[in-house]
């Protein structure tokens, strides 16, 4: 007899399915149809799963940074007050939906929209005036607000107070300087200067980092350099309270530097100083490349690492100075309140620093962290993580554009889904003698270190590959061999003598840091020496890495086995950008570089100014190791007094004119004209002149048949307040075609056989 709930099964190939799953197939089910059926509901089951309670939280961050993406993706600036009315409409949607199936899609949907609103409200609300057009001789006054002392010139902020110039009477709220080395005032000082000023430095080219953005959320209008002496003058009224802050944090800074300095010297000051408050001038070449090369380089800017450090050392230190006293360990939260002191000195650390954006973000997953210990919460969890990226994004949208921030939450959230995941299994309980021996004397510490440290690499790598175009293949090896001492012996023997240097007694820590840093230098100087420590990777656009960080996002936060669908979305993303095409041309903003693809491959550069700077992102872009100063790059490049011609892959001509009665020859001569100057409307080469490089800045140029696809820094009609559009400009399409030929009238004239005698 059958059992209720089963289908009957009949005897002979009448039987072959049940009776239910036949009639749904129509009777032609294929043979493999359980196996499809039982695939499709593990798929909903798993779906079901990571649609679960408490799963949601982690998403809401990435839509809330999809809607800040959105808004930098703008071409003008939004409407405040419509954004902002939107965002509050969907947001009451979804509270409303709070109980329907719609909730989840309806949060998401509001926070795309919220963040949106966020990066909008936060533009208006530090609207100021950024320069257009360079001012040769400006007279400023003002207030130094930050000083910053590097390798060769030293550079302040001024917040200007007044502002004389010849022919403008654009006034700015802070500029950006440039000195002479140990020229810089004091900060807080008020001095008066004469300067010339540039607006902020556009991307170099379609798809680099966007300075002049970076400094627009800074509040800085313009940079320059300083034209004579500085003085100094009495101000004509306060400067405030921030201003006074500001000095005596500078002064606390000079202070530790020049203890430091007098226990310690070269590298290990330098590094040391960069360590505890965030300058890195003195760091010397060789050191600094290496450390860059080896995958170091995130141990000089004071990052995430840096403020789990000294917040682990202080939670752990006061943690074990209350354990031994009886009364207060059993009577008291000893743990809250080594979390409360943890929270205070990472709080010092932040202001010690400089409190930059990066170090703002380090110090608020930090504070996440200590205050989830506080409340008694899991302090690393998907929802930590989520809480503080919702903290970031809020207080700086811009964040989600910087390079420090992408590298840092991709790499704590494959740290975090290691914690959730990995080290469940690592530190499981060993099932046998072996595995028991390996754990005592370390063997899953070790595995842990090694685990954190590729993951966090690997996790690493696009953002690395886009903004820096290199890839650290020897990062774990590197990581493991310094990041130990850094975190056991340097973090805390400069902890220890922030401590002790009040009281005269920080020399000893000073030493035991040099020590450290010896080790780590020498770690850095041998991975960067091994055959292949450089690995360089050309520029590959923004989509690819989109889609990167999707698939690290689905990697991270999933759950179930869905979670390798991110891995599929990841190697689409590496094919995506290995297979983008490189720029043929690639023309600077001013028109006074021009980098041409020639026969060999590589980038032919014709350069009239001596800009390194620009050169060096140009290769590091393509790929090439050649250095900026190497006379190979202008093999192929011939130069007089008035230009310079060059030749594509197609031996076709590109001429760089410098002056107008050069135009002619190159218009009859060339395919593609440059020039800084008007271009004749008669040319008939394709011309990129002055109008157009005013318009669009910066250009990349591949070829498409006879003539260009055109990348341009500044797509048509754009116009953001860090990158202002000019007024009146021309409509520049995509493309470059050669020009048609002008047509003639024929010939008139009969040949003397055709003519009749009667002519």
């Amino acid at each position: 007899m059958a059992e209720p709930g089963r289908p009957v099964r009949s005897q002979g190939l009448a039987g072959t399915w049940p009776v239910g799953r036949a009639t749904s197939a129509g009777g032609l089910a294929p043979a493999g149809f359980d196996l499809w059926t039982s695939l499709a509901e593990t798929l909903r089951a798993w779906v079901r799963a990571e649609a679960g309670a408490g799963r949601l939280l982690p998403w809401v961050p990435v839509a809330f940074g999809c809607g800040i993406a959105l808004y930098f993706a703008a071409d003008h600036e939004p409407v405040l007050w419509v954004v902002a009315s939107t965002a509050v409409a969907l947001v009451l949607g979804a509270v409303l939906l709070r109980r329907s199936r719609l909730f989840a899609p309806a949060i998401m949907i509001a926070a795309v929209a919220a963040g949106f609103a966020m990066a909008t409200w936060k533009t208006a609300r530090i609207a100021h005036t950024v320069l257009a057009k360079p001012l040769y001789s400006v007279s400023l006054s003002g207030f130094v607000e930050t000083r910053d002392i590097r390798e060769r010139t030293d550079r302040f902020v001024l917040r200007v107070t007044a502002m004389e110039a010849q022919r403008s009477d654009v006034k700015l709220e802070r500029v950006r300087l440039s000195v002479r080395k140990g020229t810089a005032p004091e900060v807080g000082s008020f001095v008066q200067l004469k300067a010339r000023l540039m607006p902020p430095l556009s991307p170099l080219r379609p798809g680099s980092y966007d300075f002049s953005r970076d400094m627009f959320f800074q509040g800085i209008g313009a940079s320059g350099f300083a034209m004579g002496a500085i003085n100094v003058a009495a101000p004509p009224e306060t400067g405030g309270i921030r201003l006074r802050y500001a000095a005596m944090m500078q002064g606390l800074r000079d202070a530790i530097d020049a203890r430091i300095r007098a226990t310690l010297g070269g590298d290990n000051r330098a590094i040391a100083t960069a360590l505890l408050t965030g300058r890195r001038d003195a760091i010397t070449t060789p050191v600094n490349d290496a450390m860059f090369i080896s995958g170091l380089g995130h141990v000089l800017s004071i990052s995430g690492y840096h403020m789990a450090v000294v917040a682990g050392v202080v939670f752990f230190a006061v943690r074990a100075l209350l354990a031994p006293i009886p009364g207060l360990a059993v009577g008291f939260a000893i743990k809250k309140w080594s979390a409360g002191a943890a929270l205070v000195a990472a709080a010092f650390y932040l202001l010690l620093s400089g409190a930059e954006v990066a170090t703002q973000r380090s110090f608020f997953m930090t504070a996440v962290v200590l205050i989830a210990v506080m409340v008694d919460r899991r302090a690393i969890t998907f929802r930590t993580l989520a809480v503080a990226a919702l903290i970031v994004l809020a207080v700086a949208p811009e964040a989600l554009v910087h390079p420090s921030f992408q590298m840092s939450f991709a790499a704590t959230l494959g740290l975090v889904a290691l914690v959730q995941v990995g080290m469940p299994n690592l530190f499981a309980s060993p099932d046998h003698s072996t595995t028991a021996r390996i754990a005592m004397w370390g063997g899953r510490e070790i595995a842990m270190l090694f685990m954190a440290s590729m993951i966090a690499g690997l996790a690493t790598t696009p953002y690395a590959a886009f903004h820096f175009h290199r890839v650290t293949p020897y990062g774990v090896l590197a990581n493991l061999g310094a990041m130990p001492v850094v975190s056991a012996l340097v973090m805390p023997a400069g902890l220890l003598g922030l401590l002790a240097a009040p009281f005269g007694l920080d020399s000893p820590f000073w030493w035991l840091m040099g020590i450290g840093i010896d080790w780590m230098i020498a770690v850095t100087r041998w991975v960067a020496a091994l055959p292949g420590a450089v690995g360089s990777l050309p520029a590959f656009g923004i989509a690819p890495l989109i889609v990167a960080s999707l698939g690290i996002i689905v990697m991270g936060l999933l759950r179930t086995p869905l979670r390798w669908s991110g891995a599929l979305v990841l190697l689409v993303a590496i094919v995506w950008g290995l297979s983008v095409r490189q720029p043929d041309i690639l023309i600077a903003g001013d028109g006074q570089s021009v980098a041409v693809r020639g026969r060999d491959g590589q980038l032919h550069l014709i350069r009239t100014s001596k800009d390194s700077f620009l050169l060096k992102e140009w290769l590091a872009a393509d790929a090439d190791r050649r250095d900026a100063g190497s006379s190979a790059l202008a093999d192929g490049v011939s130069c007089d007094e008035t230009g310079c011609v060059t030749p594509l892959a197609d031996g076709r001509l590109v001429a760089l004119a410098l002056r107008i009665d050069a135009l002619a020859d190159d218009c009859s001569r060339a395919a593609l004209v440059v020039t800084a100057r008007p271009a004749p409307p008669d040319c008939a080469a394709m011309v990129v002149d002055r109008q157009r490089l005013a318009a669009q800045g910066a250009l990349a140029l591949i070829r498409h048949g006879d003539g260009f696809a055109v990348q341009a820094v500044k797509a048509g009609g754009t116009d953001r307040p860090w990158s202002p559009s000019i007024a009146r400009e021309a409509d520049f399409g995509t493309s470059l075609a050669p020009q048609a030929a002008a047509p003639r009238n024929p010939d008139a004239t009969p040949s003397e056989a055709d003519l009749q005698a009667d002519d």
